[in-house]
């Protein structure tokens, strides 16, 4: 009888949404493949993907992008997404934004942030349209609520393993934010690009997950990064409260790398598929998957690798 199927995430860049995509379709799915698993969401005209090769630091690693439609969106993504989207925007809007995009993203991650904002300004929103529209780019989905998010998935073709997965990692991330808040987990506002992109990073990521039929999960222990990073309400240190929130329980690195490299996303994945944490485990090892974040630092490959292969005793 052969051992079990391990799936081992070396997290020592930290861990985001985009960078787990892109790694676990390095070890041999093509984004094709993936786009006709998305199709079960109905979704298809808002984005579209890409996946680049990119060399971190020497290593040649798959880049995974979302690119929102029409918009002028389509940069944001490209930094990592998630995050940038989020927040400015709506708030306060007017004034907010502004700034606050810049950063964001590069800091990709800040992302998921997102949400927050919005409540706050709950209020806001019912305008908020109207900016938005200032940024035309709304297709009428504006903000979406975590509500709206559970029933896209529950109401989508995807096979129930896929639902239930892809629910929990946005049931950790909307408590979260909803805990820092102080808002019901209903309430919490996913700005429009925040929202596509933190979905198919979510959802992206539990179709493989599923496909790969995996018996086991195991991560390195999490570095967050250091410094601060600037979100909607003003700079936080690193790691972001939304990040550190759902972090609860797991084992984390320190790391003397100034900027935020786990993002709210990255850290949902880990506490929702982690079966346990350690240095590389004993395995044989038969495939190897590198995916790229969007920043780039001097002497250090911001690259996740993922592992796959038996577990050996």
């Amino acid at each position: 009888m052969t051992g079990k199927k391990l799936l081992y995430f070396d997290c020592f860049s930290g861990i985001s949404g985009d960078m787990t995509i892109a790694a676990l379709l390095d070890t041999g799915w093509s984004l094709e493949w993936l786009e006709a698993q998305l199709q079960a969401l109905p979704l298809d005209e808002e984005y579209k993907l890409s996946l680049d090769k990119v060399v971190k630091n020497g290593i040649s690693s798959n880049k995974f992008d979302v690119h929102y439609h029409n918009h002028t969106h389509e940069h944001h993504h490209d930094h990592d997404h998630a995050h940038d989207h989020t927040h400015e925007h709506h708030h306060g809007h007017e004034h907010a934004h502004d700034h606050t995009h810049e950063h964001h993203h590069d800091h990709d991650h800040a992302h998921d942030h997102t949400h927050e904002h919005h409540h706050s300004h709950d209020h806001a929103h019912g305008h908020t349209h109207e900016h938005h529209h200032g940024h035309d780019h709304v297709h009428g989905h504006h903000h979406r609520t975590y509500k709206d998010i559970v029933q896209l998935i529950n109401e989508s073709e995807l096979n129930d393993a896929v639902k239930e997965l892809s629910l929990d990692m946005f049931r950790l991330i909307g408590e979260a934010e909803a805990k820092i808040h102080g808002m019901t987990l209903d309430n919490v506002h996913f700005h429009e690009v925040g929202a596509i992109d933190s979905i198919i990073d979510i959802v992206g990521t539990a179709i493989i997950i599923d496909a790969l039929e995996v018996d086991k999960v195991i991560f390195s222990r999490i570095p967050v990064g250091s410094g601060s990073i600037h979100i909607d309400h003003g700079v936080y240190p690193v790691p972001a409260p939304a990040t550190l929130e759902v972090l609860k329980g797991v084992p984390l690195v320190n790391s003397s790398i100034k900027g935020e490299l786990t993002t709210p996303t990255g850290a949902a994945i880990v506490q929702a598929l982690a079966d346990g944490f350690s240095t590389l485990p004993a395995m044989k090892v038969e495939k190897v998957g590198y995916g790229a974040g969007t920043k780039t630092f001097k002497d250090h490959p911001n690259v996740l690798r993922v592992l796959i292969g038996e577990e050996t005793k």
